[in-house]
Protein backbone atom coordinates (compact mmCIF):
# COMPACT_ATOMS: atom_id res chain seq x y z
CA UNK A 1 0.00 0.00 0.00
CA UNK A 2 1.18 3.07 -0.99
CA UNK A 3 0.38 6.38 0.39
CA UNK A 4 -0.91 9.94 -0.55
CA UNK A 5 -0.03 13.26 0.37
CA UNK A 6 -2.64 15.95 -0.05
CA UNK A 7 -1.74 19.59 1.61
CA UNK A 8 0.90 17.77 3.57
CA UNK A 9 -1.30 15.37 4.75
CA UNK A 10 -0.10 11.57 4.21
CA UNK A 11 -3.17 9.50 3.84
CA UNK A 12 -3.55 5.61 2.55
CA UNK A 13 -7.09 4.64 1.81
CA UNK A 14 -8.21 0.61 2.47
CA UNK A 15 -11.07 -1.30 1.43
CA UNK A 16 -12.03 -2.64 4.72
CA UNK A 17 -10.82 -3.05 8.55
CA UNK A 18 -8.45 -6.04 8.02
CA UNK A 19 -6.53 -4.43 5.11
CA UNK A 20 -6.12 -1.08 7.56
CA UNK A 21 -5.35 -3.28 9.86
CA UNK A 22 -2.62 -5.25 8.46
CA UNK A 23 -0.99 -1.82 6.68
CA UNK A 24 -0.80 -0.17 10.84
CA UNK A 25 0.52 -3.48 12.23
CA UNK A 26 3.52 -3.58 9.87
CA UNK A 27 3.97 0.21 10.68
CA UNK A 28 3.91 -0.88 14.42
CA UNK A 29 6.22 -3.48 13.81
CA UNK A 30 8.72 -1.45 11.70
CA UNK A 31 8.73 1.49 13.96
CA UNK A 32 9.07 -0.87 17.72
CA UNK A 33 12.07 -2.20 15.47
CA UNK A 34 14.49 0.89 15.21
CA UNK A 35 12.87 1.98 18.49
CA UNK A 36 14.47 -0.86 20.49
CA UNK A 37 17.56 -0.74 18.36
CA UNK A 38 17.92 2.92 19.43
CA UNK A 39 17.38 2.81 22.97
CA UNK A 40 16.53 -0.80 23.88
CA UNK A 41 12.25 -0.25 24.54
CA UNK A 42 9.20 0.65 22.48
CA UNK A 43 6.39 3.21 23.65
CA UNK A 44 3.23 3.30 22.67
CA UNK A 45 -0.10 5.03 23.21
CA UNK A 46 -3.20 3.36 22.10
CA UNK A 47 -6.49 4.92 21.86
CA UNK A 48 -9.99 2.96 22.74
CA UNK A 49 -12.92 2.96 20.20
CA UNK A 50 -14.20 0.81 17.90
CA UNK A 51 -12.03 1.16 14.89
CA UNK A 52 -8.51 0.00 16.05
CA UNK A 53 -9.76 -3.49 17.59
CA UNK A 54 -9.13 -5.74 14.71
CA UNK A 55 -5.75 -4.41 14.54
CA UNK A 56 -5.33 -5.44 18.59
CA UNK A 57 -6.87 -8.34 18.00
CA UNK A 58 -4.15 -9.28 15.05
CA UNK A 59 -1.40 -7.66 17.39
CA UNK A 60 -2.55 -9.85 20.18
CA UNK A 61 -2.04 -13.02 17.78
CA UNK A 62 1.81 -12.21 17.42
CA UNK A 63 4.13 -14.04 19.54
CA UNK A 64 7.04 -13.02 17.36
CA UNK A 65 6.90 -8.96 18.60
CA UNK A 66 8.91 -8.19 21.73
CA UNK A 67 6.39 -7.81 24.18
CA UNK A 68 8.81 -7.51 26.61
CA UNK A 69 10.33 -4.77 25.52
CA UNK A 70 6.94 -2.97 25.04
CA UNK A 71 5.53 -0.47 27.21
CA UNK A 72 2.08 0.62 26.36
CA UNK A 73 -0.41 3.99 27.56
CA UNK A 74 -3.50 5.23 27.14
CA UNK A 75 -4.35 8.10 24.52
CA UNK A 76 -7.29 8.92 26.73
CA UNK A 77 -9.69 7.64 29.10
CA UNK A 78 -13.31 7.79 30.31
CA UNK A 79 -13.19 8.58 34.15
CA UNK A 80 -15.22 5.11 34.69
CA UNK A 81 -14.01 1.81 36.34
CA UNK A 82 -11.54 -0.63 34.68
CA UNK A 83 -14.68 -2.68 34.55
CA UNK A 84 -16.64 -0.41 33.20
CA UNK A 85 -17.84 -1.09 29.33
CA UNK A 86 -17.26 2.60 28.48
CA UNK A 87 -13.31 2.33 29.77
CA UNK A 88 -11.20 2.11 26.89
CA UNK A 89 -8.53 0.39 28.77
CA UNK A 90 -10.99 -2.73 29.39
CA UNK A 91 -11.27 -2.80 25.70
CA UNK A 92 -7.56 -2.52 25.09
CA UNK A 93 -7.02 -5.33 28.03
CA UNK A 94 -9.48 -7.41 26.71
CA UNK A 95 -8.39 -7.32 22.75
CA UNK A 96 -4.80 -7.18 23.50
CA UNK A 97 -2.99 -6.96 26.56
CA UNK A 98 -4.61 -10.47 28.05
CA UNK A 99 -3.26 -12.36 25.11
CA UNK A 100 0.35 -11.35 25.36
CA UNK A 101 3.24 -12.00 27.06
CA UNK A 102 4.05 -8.24 28.17
CA UNK A 103 5.18 -7.73 31.94
CA UNK A 104 2.88 -5.52 34.69
CA UNK A 105 5.01 -2.96 34.99
CA UNK A 106 5.11 -2.62 31.09
CA UNK A 107 1.20 -1.56 31.16
CA UNK A 108 1.04 2.20 32.36
CA UNK A 109 -3.29 2.92 32.51
CA UNK A 110 -4.67 5.62 33.79
CA UNK A 111 -5.72 5.78 37.20
CA UNK A 112 -10.00 6.43 37.42
CA UNK A 113 -10.82 4.93 40.87
CA UNK A 114 -10.18 6.92 44.10
CA UNK A 115 -9.41 10.18 42.79
CA UNK A 116 -11.06 13.17 40.79
CA UNK A 117 -10.54 13.13 37.51
CA UNK A 118 -8.55 16.50 37.55
CA UNK A 119 -6.63 14.41 40.59
CA UNK A 120 -6.09 11.77 37.78
CA UNK A 121 -4.52 13.75 34.85
CA UNK A 122 -2.41 15.10 36.98
CA UNK A 123 -1.09 11.79 38.02
CA UNK A 124 -0.94 10.59 34.99
CA UNK A 125 1.30 13.21 33.73
CA UNK A 126 3.51 13.12 36.94
CA UNK A 127 3.63 9.07 35.82
CA UNK A 128 4.80 10.20 32.58
CA UNK A 129 7.69 11.93 33.45
CA UNK A 130 9.01 9.80 35.72
CA UNK A 131 9.07 7.11 33.10
CA UNK A 132 10.57 8.52 30.47
CA UNK A 133 13.09 10.71 33.16
CA UNK A 134 11.99 14.18 31.81
CA UNK A 135 13.52 17.40 32.92
CA UNK A 136 10.89 19.52 34.24
CA UNK A 137 8.60 21.57 31.49
CA UNK A 138 9.74 19.08 28.51
CA UNK A 139 7.82 16.74 26.77
CA UNK A 140 7.94 12.70 26.77
CA UNK A 141 8.45 11.80 22.94
CA UNK A 142 6.38 8.25 21.94
CA UNK A 143 7.74 5.97 19.38
CA UNK A 144 3.98 6.02 18.14
CA UNK A 145 0.75 7.06 18.81
CA UNK A 146 -2.29 5.63 17.82
CA UNK A 147 -5.38 7.74 17.60
CA UNK A 148 -9.50 7.76 16.38
CA UNK A 149 -11.72 10.75 15.38
CA UNK A 150 -15.40 11.22 16.34
CA UNK A 151 -17.69 12.35 13.49
CA UNK A 152 -17.27 16.37 15.33
CA UNK A 153 -13.30 16.16 14.37
CA UNK A 154 -12.10 15.48 18.03
CA UNK A 155 -9.11 12.96 18.09
CA UNK A 156 -8.23 11.82 21.53
CA UNK A 157 -10.54 13.47 24.46
CA UNK A 158 -9.75 16.59 22.39
CA UNK A 159 -13.23 18.00 22.00
CA UNK A 160 -14.17 20.98 19.84
CA UNK A 161 -14.49 24.47 21.73
CA UNK A 162 -13.40 22.63 24.80
CA UNK A 163 -10.41 24.02 27.19
CA UNK A 164 -8.24 21.04 26.28
CA UNK A 165 -7.58 21.49 22.68
CA UNK A 166 -5.42 25.21 23.34
CA UNK A 167 -3.86 23.53 26.42
CA UNK A 168 0.23 24.25 25.84
CA UNK A 169 1.71 23.08 29.46
CA UNK A 170 0.10 19.77 30.08
CA UNK A 171 1.05 16.19 29.98
CA UNK A 172 -2.25 15.20 30.37
CA UNK A 173 -5.72 17.18 31.30
CA UNK A 174 -9.11 16.77 32.22
CA UNK A 175 -11.38 17.22 29.89
CA UNK A 176 -15.32 17.87 30.13
CA UNK A 177 -16.92 17.09 26.50
CA UNK A 178 -19.25 19.32 25.68
CA UNK A 179 -22.01 16.74 26.21
CA UNK A 180 -22.90 17.31 29.73
CA UNK A 181 -24.06 13.32 29.49
CA UNK A 182 -20.78 12.48 28.35
CA UNK A 183 -18.20 11.37 30.85
CA UNK A 184 -15.42 13.20 32.21
CA UNK A 185 -12.29 12.51 30.70
CA UNK A 186 -8.55 12.18 30.83
CA UNK A 187 -6.65 13.28 27.67
CA UNK A 188 -2.77 13.56 26.10
CA UNK A 189 -2.29 16.87 25.11
CA UNK A 190 -2.00 17.82 21.49
CA UNK A 191 1.96 19.17 22.59
CA UNK A 192 2.37 15.26 23.85
CA UNK A 193 1.04 14.27 20.62
CA UNK A 194 2.79 16.27 17.74
CA UNK A 195 5.90 15.37 19.99
CA UNK A 196 5.79 11.49 19.01
CA UNK A 197 7.46 10.02 16.44
CA UNK A 198 5.14 8.55 14.60
CA UNK A 199 1.20 9.01 14.45
CA UNK A 200 -1.23 6.75 13.32
CA UNK A 201 -5.01 8.14 12.95
CA UNK A 202 -7.57 5.29 11.94
CA UNK A 203 -10.96 6.61 10.83
CA UNK A 204 -13.96 4.47 8.94
CA UNK A 205 -17.65 4.86 8.17
CA UNK A 206 -19.39 7.41 5.87
CA UNK A 207 -20.60 9.69 8.90
CA UNK A 208 -16.67 10.65 8.74
CA UNK A 209 -16.60 11.40 5.33
CA UNK A 210 -16.83 15.35 5.53
CA UNK A 211 -14.96 15.62 8.51
CA UNK A 212 -11.93 14.07 6.98
CA UNK A 213 -12.41 16.11 3.81
CA UNK A 214 -12.33 19.22 6.17
CA UNK A 215 -9.30 18.06 7.84
CA UNK A 216 -7.56 17.04 4.91
CA UNK A 217 -8.37 19.82 2.22
CA UNK A 218 -9.13 23.11 4.34
CA UNK A 219 -5.45 24.27 5.33
CA UNK A 220 -7.70 26.73 7.95
CA UNK A 221 -9.70 23.61 9.60
CA UNK A 222 -9.75 24.44 13.44
CA UNK A 223 -11.26 20.84 14.20
CA UNK A 224 -8.84 19.47 16.42
CA UNK A 225 -7.60 16.52 14.17
CA UNK A 226 -6.63 19.07 12.13
CA UNK A 227 -3.81 20.02 15.31
CA UNK A 228 -2.19 16.91 14.41
CA UNK A 229 1.16 18.57 13.00
CA UNK A 230 4.07 16.56 14.63
CA UNK A 231 7.04 18.79 15.22
CA UNK A 232 9.60 16.23 14.24
CA UNK A 233 7.67 12.69 13.39
CA UNK A 234 5.51 11.20 10.70
CA UNK A 235 1.32 11.51 10.68
CA UNK A 236 -0.38 9.00 8.20
CA UNK A 237 -4.12 8.91 8.43
CA UNK A 238 -5.58 5.56 7.95
CA UNK A 239 -9.25 5.61 6.10
CA UNK A 240 -11.59 3.12 4.75
CA UNK A 241 -13.26 4.02 1.26
CA UNK A 242 -16.29 5.19 3.23
CA UNK A 243 -14.54 7.91 5.50
CA UNK A 244 -12.18 8.72 2.17
CA UNK A 245 -15.17 9.19 -0.25
CA UNK A 246 -15.19 13.24 -0.07
CA UNK A 247 -11.29 13.43 -0.79
CA UNK A 248 -10.85 14.69 -3.95
CA UNK A 249 -8.03 12.31 -4.42
CA UNK A 250 -5.70 13.59 -7.31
Amino acid sequence: MKTKTINNKEFAVFDNMEDMSDFAMEQWSDVCRRAIEARGIFTVALSGGSTPITLYQKLAARDDLPWDKTHFFIVDERFVPYDSTASNFRMINRALLLHISVPAKNIHPILTVGVSAASAAEKYERDIAAFFKLPEKTLPSFDLILLGMGEDGHTASLFPDTASVTETARIATHVWPPDEAMHERISLTFPVINNAVNILLMASGSNKAATIQSVVMDKKCKLPAARIRPEHGRFILLLDQSAAAALNEK
